[in-house]
């Protein structure tokens, strides 16, 4: 199956105040929907891991997979994430 560029819609949620809500957006290259949902949560752990290690975001992995502005009042609900075809808004 040919790399395609995908986008992962993660529901987020604020962990105090529940009227607070949102979604998390991933994009990056990847061959079906399940592949791009464990290469954006991938990408999601290794920031994560390392903010809360004190370290600097590791950036786009491989793929073009990465995760930026995580806030630690906001949880991330995986087992609702969406994932499909990206469709570039400005094409």
């Amino acid at each position: 199956m040919p790399i395609r560029v995908f986008e992962v819609d993660v529901p987020i949620r604020h962990t105090t105040n529940r009227q607070l809500h949102g979604v998390h957006v991933f994009t990056g290259e990847a061959s079906s929907t399940s592949e791009a949902l464990r290469r954006a949560h991938e990408a999601y752990d290794a920031a994560l891991a390392a903010q809360a290690a004190g370290l600097a975001n590791p950036g786009k992995q491989a793929g073009g997979w990465g995760a930026r502005g995580l806030r630690p009042d906001w949880a991330l609900d995986w087992p609702a994430a969406k994932a499909g075809l990206w469709h570039n808004p400005y094409r």
